[in-house]
């Protein structure tokens, strides 16, 4: 088990580093912070001295190189826009995009899950159907929009949740229904789809011949299987709220990493945007990490394999 998750350790620091060399390269073909920030009517000199004073004018593997040193001393260098070193900046948002990332994978959890379990229970019924019709609407429904009808219908017709803000933990009730419910249906299907085939299996036919009948079944034989392609998802799915709650963030004024994200993109703030895309890669190479190690747990087939 050692030398399983210190070879998915390494595998995980290495595409880390490459997301992070790629988003360098292309931030530094893609703009010009020295332009951005001289303003529009800036002589070239200007625009020269900027460059120099910020160091842009090297070439580009000694900057990644400076950068790269700067992350391992923890330095992600000041941010253009904000003027404000860039840890401080995420050191404020991140806490916020948290507590709506792990909100919203709990409410997937309670939905998904119980939903994906009886439908597979009563698959081919009118309680299959209906789960999977659930899970085909909340896919086809994009998150701007249910976020807008979640505002009109529990805000201002019946106001039992504020419109926006981040100040209490009542302000994340809509936004991490919203975000939570996007993850649904594939949580729900691989669910369902797991749990059939366990529930074919032999070594399940021998538990039923042993006298083993349903929650004991469940919970204690058909599940640990068929939950392992599901872990993988959430830790996906986690990452992904962690990194792409923009719409969410904006829709309900939320000022969390999501936002910082946008506005800086909008600004040309070319660390925030290095950092923040860092953050978001290696976030989600340690999920999906955790995620192996798990499945590798409660699987040793996978660590053998």
């Amino acid at each position: 088990m050692l030398l399983y998750v210190c070879k998915r350790g390494i595998l995980a620091l290495a595409v880390a580093l490459a997301v992070s060399l790629v988003t360098f390269i292309l931030l530094y073909y893609a703009t010009d912070p020295a332009e951005a920030l001289a303003g529009e009517d800036a002589l070239p000199a200007q625009v020269a001295q900027i460059r120099a004073q910020l160091g842009l004018d090297r070439p580009l593997h000694i900057q990644y190189a400076s950068w790269l040193g700067g992350v391992a001393s923890g330095d992600f260098g000041d941010s253009y826009f904000w003027r404000t070193p860039v840890v401080e900046l995420v050191q404020r948002h991140f806490p916020i995009t948290l507590q709506l990332a792990g909100m919203a994978i709990g409410v997937t959890i309670l939905v998904a899950i119980p939903l994906g379990v009886v439908s597979a229970l009563y698959s081919n019924t009118v309680i299959d159907r209906f789960a999977l019709a659930l899970a085909v609407a909340a896919q086809a429904v994009p998150n701007f929009w249910l976020g807008i009808m979640a505002i009109l219908l529990f805000a201002v017709m019946l106001p039992l949740f504020p419109v926006s803000g981040q100040d209490t933990f009542w302000h994340f009730v809509m936004p991490a229904c919203v975000l939570g419910l996007s993850s649904v249906p594939a949580v729900m299907r691989l669910t369902r789809t797991g749990l059939l085939e366990v529930m074919g299996s032999d070594y399940i036919r021998t538990a039923r011949a042993k006298g083993y009948r349903g929650l004991r079944l469940l919970t204690r034989h058909a599940m640990r299987n068929a939950i392992l392609p599901v872990v993988s998802v959430l830790a996906v799915q986690l990452g992904s709220k962690l990194g792409g709650s923009i719409v969410t963030e904006s829709v309900f004024a939320i000022n969390g990493m999501g936002r910082l994200a946008l506005e800086s993109i909008l600004a040309g703030d070319v660390p925030t945007v290095q950092m923040l895309v860092f953050i978001f890669a290696l976030v989600f190479v340690l999920l999906t990490f955790l995620a192996d190690v798990l499945n590798a747990w409660l699987d040793p087939r996978i660590r053998l394999g």
